[in-house]
């Protein structure tokens, strides 16, 4: 495989056919240089002119080549230098992505962590005496869509109307009952005072009892 066939770069390619042009160039110039010089006064001269011109002329467009080069080359620089800052941009923001879906990935992590957790806690109206789902359906028909969430929390709402009811009715025996002990307490005590009472008025009547018995 060429290096033409290898760098797909047009850029690279102008700089490969250049350089390619420049060391073609050189070598002609090294030609030149190298050429032996024909002998003889007048001749002589004339061929050394031509040589000169010919030298000259290939210097030129040495000159030329190289320069297309060097310009090349620091376009070469430039190209490499904005290169390199769209490569540190690109990672920068691919770093920041990275991050961010670190990120995603704990809070992915601590949410299924806590939706464990939340599955597994022991909740406490999970313990209560409810209805089963068959009966409450059987006396509310109308839920029989529901979901089962939503069937839960009318069966919770249920059960709390009810210990609300029968709650209400305790709290009303209890002061029912309370009534019936103060009511009993002061018939014990009335009871009590009669008892006194009677116990005087015995004791009272003890001397009238003894002076009926004295006249007999």
């Amino acid at each position: 495989m060429t290096v033409s066939e290898i760098v797909q770069d047009d850029f690279l390619h102008s700089v490969l056919e250049v350089s390619t042009l420049t060391r073609d160039q050189c070598m002609a110039y090294f030609d030149v240089i190298e050429a032996p010089s024909d002998a003889g006064p007048g001749p002589a001269t004339m061929s050394g002119k031509k040589a000169h011109l010919q030298l000259r002329k290939q210097h030129q467009l040495l000159h030329s080549y190289l320069s297309q080069l060097r310009g090349l080359s620091r376009d070469a620089i430039v190209r490499v230098r904005d290169a390199k800052q769209t490569t540190a941009d690109a990672r920068q923001e691919v770093d920041e992505l990275h991050l961010h879906l670190q990120n995603l990935y704990y809070e992915q992590r601590h949410l299924r962590q806590a939706i464990t957790a939340c599955e597994g806690y022991d909740h406490k109206y999970q313990r209560l005496p409810l209805k089963s789902v068959d009966d409450f359906l059987q006396q509310h028909p109308e839920r029989a869509e529901d979901d089962e969430n939503a069937l839960m929390i009318a069966r919770i709402h249920e059960e709390y109307t009810q210990r609300e009811a029968l709650e209400q009715a305790r709290q009303g025996l209890l002061k029912k009952k309370q009534s019936l002990m103060a009511e009993n307490k002061k018939r014990r005590e009335d009871l009590a005072s009669l008892d006194r009472d009677l116990e005087k008025f015995m004791d009272a009547a003890k001397p009238i009892q003894k002076l009926f018995e004295t006249d007999r």
